[in-house]
């Protein structure tokens, strides 16, 4: 009996009729999907708390509600890096080095935080879009049910956002 059984588990050969240099190139991709969901996490929950004015009740709710969907959305795509064999980045200074969304420091009026969450949803929809032509080229359909479902998501949210601007 082996002394280490999760050892072989973590070098036996992933044959899921992905080539290795796509599966890779697919995790990179998904890894700076992860990393701008993350950002795009933290900075909706940093608004619920910090959002005050006379929308407070509807924007304290929908930020809520945002963000609750971006914490599930994270272990999905942190899942399907997993499925592809690579590990999945988890710490600030990953993440930070990997997102497009750049963090606010301060705390903005509602007005731009809805501005900054458009243009986060916008970011995460440019960065899973970029992995798409790889996940197709793989013939990975799990990875581009994926990105459609984060697409469609994103690109709602960033809309019904933008119209709470105008």
């Amino acid at each position: 009996m082996e002394d280490n059984p999760s050892e072989d588990w973590e070098t036996m050969q992933i044959d899921i009729g992905i080539a290795e240099a796509d599966r890779k190139a697919i995790a990179e991709g998904l890894n700076n999907v992860l990393a701008d969901t993350f950002a795009l996490y933290l900075k909706t929950h940093s608004f619920h708390w910090n959002v005050t004015g006379p929308m407070f009740n509807t924007l304290h709710t929908m930020f809520m509600t945002q963000y609750t969907e971006l914490w599930t959305a994270l272990d999905e795509v942190a899942e399907r890096i997993r499925a592809l064999g690579y590990p999945a980045p988890g710490s600030f200074s990953q993440f930070t080095k990997l997102a497009s969304i750049k963090e606010e420091q301060g705390v903005p009026n509602a007005q731009e935080m809805l501005r900054q969450l458009v243009e986060g949803h916008e970011a995460v929809a440019r960065t899973a879009r970029k992995v798409f032509p790889t996940a197709e080229e793989a013939n990975d359909q799990p990875t581009a049910d994926l990105l459609t479902q984060r697409l469609q998501i994103h690109e709602k949210t960033a809309w019904m956002l933008r119209s709470m601007l105008e």
